[in-house]
């Protein structure tokens, strides 16, 4: 990989921030760019010299084609991370996670760039697959404008790579939790909202009746998989599921909070909102296969790092 700093977009938010910290301990710097609407300057340890912020937003083309200059690789993360926040205002979404991604793309291809991962998600597959394991074969079916923004962000990955000779790495992340995941908005992961309301006694509400399954994976396994990928000599081609081809349930998880923290508030049910995918768990053979997982870390280990305990 050549020298200049990794770019990281959204690289202040929940994942992007812990990506920064495990290229600084390998000895890389980053350069982040970050509107800061739900990333933080705290996220970030903003006294190394090897870390440089710039406050921009990834829907800016100008913007994105200045930070890319001088860099050996990017990872892009930015995204309004919700699939809610898509089905209530699907223009302002789709810049960030559409247009956001063609900028990134062809900034890349303007300064010579070529690594780049690609942060898409399980919601591509839409309900295909119920209740079993998806490979990533299975049929897309997106449900909702967020799936359909980064599916199109993979074509067009795609396209770059065979016409301009970029190097996408597309993980389909499932359901990644910890520590930094910003449980103050009604888009957040379920284990970030559960874990803060448990921890302060405050009633928990499940939307759906809590038999939906997730596949959760801990965010520094799931780092740990990022950063084999931008150091990778070179990168197989095809999206690759990022998953424990494990199936929790909302109930489940819950009791496993409960076990951390001593005890759950009383928990009410409402109905499944739009778009919300009953079951979904990665079949993970193309991920063995390319890159060595982490031992996983356990959902109560997890969970308490989130609760910082």
């Amino acid at each position: 990989m050549a020298d200049g700093p990794v770019l990281i977009t959204g690289g202040a938010g929940f994942i992007g921030s812990h990506l920064a910290d495990a290229l600084l301990a390998k000895g890389h710097s980053v350069r982040i760019l970050d509107d800061l609407s739900t990333g933080k300057r705290s996220n970030l340890p903003l006294d190394n010299p090897r870390v440089e912020l710039i406050e921009g937003d990834v829907a800016d083309a100008k913007r994105v084609a200045q930070v890319m200059l001088g860099c050996s690789a990017v990872a892009h993360l930015a995204a309004v991370a919700s699939v809610q926040a898509s089905v209530d205002d699907p223009v302002r979404t789709h810049q960030s996670n559409f247009i956001g991604t063609l900028n990134v793309c062809e900034a890349m291809r303007q300064a010579g760039v070529k690594r780049v991962l690609f942060a898409s998600s399980a919601a591509v597959y839409g309900n295909n697959g119920e209740g079993e394991s998806i490979d990533e074969e299975t049929t897309k079916a997106p449900l909702t404008p967020y799936a359909s923004d980064k599916l199109a962000g993979e074509f067009y990955l795609d396209f770059y790579r065979r016409q301009h000779g970029l190097e996408p790495a597309i993980f389909r992340f499932f359901n990644i939790f910890g520590p930094r995941q910003d449980p103050s908005s009604p888009y957040s992961g379920v284990i970030s909202i559960f874990s803060e309301r448990a921890q302060k006694g405050l009633p928990i509400t499940v939307f759906g009746d809590g038999e939906q399954t997730r596949d959760f994976v801990y965010v520094e396994d799931l780092v740990d998989l990022l950063v084999q990928a931008i150091e990778a000599p070179a990168l197989e081609v095809g999206a690759v599921n990022v998953g424990w081809n494990q199936a929790t349930t909302l109930k489940q998880m819950l009791q496993a909070l409960g076990e951390v923290v001593g005890g759950l508030p009383p928990i009410t049910y409402a109905p499944a909102r739009s778009g919300d995918i009953r079951h979904s768990r990665a079949n993970n053979q193309r991920l063995l296969q390319r890159f060595t997982f982490p031992e996983q870390t356990p959902m109560s280990v997890g969970l308490a790092r989130l609760l910082g305990r």
